[in-house]
């Protein structure tokens, strides 16, 4: 009789999940990787502090990559030693080619790796990842795991708040808010990710205070009538501003699970400084 898991989780840096947690939830991490010049850098590697020392004092922004299909390969076969099939969950589409990679390395395991596209990105993914470690522990099958997933996709809603559209306008990853750019630079931006993985501007707001109320009225508008839910609030050099969102939210809010984490160097590259908040209504 077997006594490997029926499966087990992998996703990619670009989750936001700290080393803690991944380790407390048997979730593996890929990680991107961030470059200055020709030195390539784990995401994780620096501290959130670090990197933007770093980033600030750069030339030039640093250049992000998924990570090559070794990497995934190598989390496939590590993990299918003490679980019969692997279930793995990542950065949207839209936003990474980190699932080509996935879905490249998966192809090389007869269908024992399922690679699963978040349509998300930060905690939008993150939230989805717990779905299925929670659904792993729990003893379900793949197919189930994979149907409570789908479902966390469909409920989970982000929220992006920029200090600067700087990073994202430099990187040329602005895409539709470039509607924003010009005169705007210097006001606070948010963002969502809709239903097919995509950025999209949501509203450009006078000062940290306006972003801040703006960030809850939306986290309001998305619970609708729900009172219950799992939240996580992250943020990029502003631990502070996390932490007031964060009462804010316990205030307001039944929570079942609420979470403050720090934005990795992959997507700091990209938005800079800055807050966000997702969040999972409960069923």
């Amino acid at each position: 009789m077997s006594t490997k898991s029926r499966f087990a989780v992998v996703t990619d840096s670009t989750a936001d999940i700290a080393t803690e947690m991944a380790e407390a939830r048997g979730i593996t991490v890929v990680p991107l990787s961030v470059s200055f010049g020709a030195e390539s850098i784990p995401d994780g590697a620096l501290s959130q502090a670090e990197f933007f020392a770093r980033m600030n004092t750069a030339p030039k922004l640093p250049t992000t990559a998924q990570p090559p299909v070794g990497a995934f390969m190598e989390a496939y076969e590590r993990a299918l030693e003490s679980a019969e099939e692997v279930v793995s969950v990542h950065i949207s589409n839209k936003l990474s080619g980190t699932i080509e990679s996935a879905r490249q390395a998966a192809s090389q395991f007869a269908g024992r790796v399922h690679v699963f596209d978040s349509l998300n990105l930060s905690w939008g993914l993150g939230w989805q990842v717990v779905e299925a470690a929670s659904a792993a522990k729990e003893g379900m099958s793949v197919e189930a795991a994979l149907e409570r997933v789908a479902q966390a996709r469909d409920r989970v809603k982000l929220i992006v708040g920029l200090d600067s559209l700087d990073n994202l306008a430099k990187g040329g990853r602005i895409g539709r808010v470039s509607a924003f750019l010009g005169a705007l630079l210097s006001l606070k931006v948010t963002l969502t990710v809709d239903e097919n993985g995509e950025f999209q501007p949501l509203a450009r707001s006078r000062g940290e205070r306006a972003g801040l109320e703006h960030t809850m009225a939306w986290i309001a508008e998305q619970m609708g009538d729900r009172r219950r839910g799992s939240f996580a609030v992250g943020h990029a050099m502003s631990e502070a501003r996390a932490r007031k969102l964060a009462a804010e939210i316990a205030s307001k809010y039944e929570v079942d699970e609420l979470v403050i984490y720090e934005a990795g160097a992959v997507i700091s590259t990209h938005t800079g400084t800055g807050w966000g908040v997702a969040l999972l209504p409960a069923e």
